[in-house]
């Protein structure tokens, strides 16, 4: 027997992350539906009642477009209720409890009696049909010709379609009854990725006996008020569904700032980056030797694995993420001085091209770092995003801003750009303050306002200071944070404009255009 070397800790958390979107596909699916199977159950064959996991693991795998998974159980869709070979890579129809075992008895004696080939059969058996006795008898005929071929995994997951199976989570009981028919019996926590692969690696080396792993599971695993409930059969999640999905994408707790506080928002960055990497496990972070100076660090602080140091060297920096990014695999945030990513604009282009979902950002930006000198200065960052197809471009005016930002960013599908700066500024919203792709804010409103004063990042700030100077004169003026530049909330802008009479003025810390 070949010895077990313990997993990488990346390949687990992969693992993981393919799980957790397998189950999401299954929610959404079940979802668009309107009819359940078992939306929190794990990959299935012979069950062909949780086929929802089963075509999710099949369309992540590129067997068929995801966007296909919303077909589920629709006249015309091939995905049917409980998968049959309508599907050309499905060699047996399931869905009748109690059968599948005997197929994969069937399948696993060809290959070692017949076929003299050396490949393994794998069946996922639930414990509610595990009550009936054609499961027992599968299990005598494979002990009797000792297919060490076969793997057995049976889901201990205690719930039946109306009530609590027979023997509940009685792992023992299911043990000696396995071992009492022959089979090598590994009782396992059906939802530790290592305790799994070790099982099925014992399994892949036993001789003599087909092995059965047994695994305790819970229905709706991690899903508040879902959770090891039962009357959950075949039932879709409904409005609970972005109740369910939502924590995935969002910080794991809300900003938490005084009002008036200085912070500056590239601190907020690594604030926030922590927050919605503790909910989401694809999230990652790379950077260009500027993990100090962006904050960044706070992510690899909080776990290294998930940190990619890149070095100075820009152009790999941006062409590592598009790679890492390949089929939402993770979720890339790319951090460095503004400046500095210029000198990748064409790996950033054509990363846009490809349609990839990478969220760069640029810190140290503008006039308000000039000590530094103009080789530090990012005065051409916007610009340059903004040519970038179907990007998104944030400038957050604050912390509070900037760690929602970030949560937009890692749920918006296209390249986006945050703009951060280095010197701390005042918190000017309230920790509950909504934020929109899109979507300007009104900082400051009066109804004798003459003028608009429109701003973002550090010249925000600035555009609020002249507003309290112009209001001792007697001068009403209105503050605009845009909060996105692109797109631009032109409503808000255009209407507030028109408010004041047309008077507006726009304070930039950025390049219009080099004149020499």
């Amino acid at each position: 027997m070949t010895n077990y070397h313990k997993l990488e800790a990346k390949v687990v958390q992969e693992l993981k992350d393919i799980a957790n979107k397998i189950r999401i596909h299954s929610i959404t699916s079940t979802q668009a539906a309107k009819s359940g199977t078992h939306p929190a159950i794990g990959l299935s064959f012979p069950k062909g009642h949780a086929c929802p996991a089963l075509y999710a693991a099949w369309a992540e795998a590129g067997l068929f477009p995801v966007a296909d998974l919303q077909n589920l159980r629709k006249v015309d869709s091939d995905l049917e209720g409980h998968p049959t070979p309508r599907l050309n890579f499905i060699d047996v129809g399931t869905g009748s409890l109690g059968q599948g075992l005997a197929i994969a008895g069937g399948m696993a004696y060809v290959g070692k009696n017949y076929d003299k080939a050396n490949y393994r059969v794998y069946c996922l058996v639930g414990d509610g049909e595990s009550a009936e006795g054609s499961i027992w008898e599968s299990v005598h005929f494979a002990s009797h010709y000792k297919l060490d071929n076969l793997c057995m995994i049976f889901d201990i997951n205690r719930l039946g379609q109306s009530e609590e199976t027979s023997l509940g989570h009685d792992l023992e009981n299911y043990r000696r009854r396995l071992e009492a028919f022959g089979a090598q019996t590994i009782v396992v926590d059906g939802h530790d990725i290592e305790e799994l692969v070790k099982a099925l690696h014992t399994a892949a080396n036993t001789t003599g006996k087909p092995t059965a792993i047994v695994a305790k599971t819970l229905k709706g695993k991690n899903f508040p008020k879902i959770e090891n409930m039962d009357n959950w059969h075949g039932k879709p999640l409904g409005d609970q569904s972005d109740r369910l999905i939502s924590p995935i994408s969002k910080l794991s707790s809300p900003p938490s700032y005084k009002l008036g506080e200085s912070i500056a928002t590239r601190q907020a960055y690594g604030t926030g980056l922590v927050k919605i990497a503790q909910s989401n496990p694809r999230v990652i972070a790379l950077d260009g030797d500027m993990k100090n100076s962006t904050f960044s660090e706070k992510l690899k602080k909080f776990d290294e694995s998930r940190y990619i140091e890149c070095f100075i060297a820009e152009q790999s920096l941006v062409g590592t993420a598009i790679g890492a990014a390949c089929r939402d695999r993770t979720v890339p945030f790319v951090s460095t001085f503004a400046c500095f990513l210029t000198r990748a604009f064409d790996q950033i282009r054509m990363g846009a091209i490809s349609q990839t979902n990478v969220n760069f950002i640029g810190s140290h930006c503008g006039v308000s770092i000039g000590e530094d000198g103009p080789s530090q200065m990012g005065l051409e960052d916007i610009a340059m995003f903004r040519t970038i197809p179907g990007s998104t471009i944030f400038y957050p005016g604050d912390a509070v801003a900037t760690e929602r930002a970030v949560e937009l960013a890692a749920n918006t599908k296209c390249v986006t750009f945050t703009r951060i700066n280095r010197p701390a500024t005042a918190v000017i919203y309230p920790n509950n303050q909504t934020f929109s792709v899109g979507k300007a804010i009104v900082v400051k409103k009066s109804d004798k306002d003459q003028v608009v004063l429109i701003g973002g990042g550090v010249t925000l700030h600035e555009a609020i200071s002249a507003a309290n100077d112009l209001a001792k004169l007697g001068i009403g003026a209105r503050v605009i944070d845009p909060f996105t530049v692109k797109p631009l909330d032109k409503e808000t802008i255009v209407e507030n404009i028109k408010a004041v009479g047309g008077r507006a003025v726009v304070v930039e810390d950025h390049y219009r255009r080099w004149s020499g």
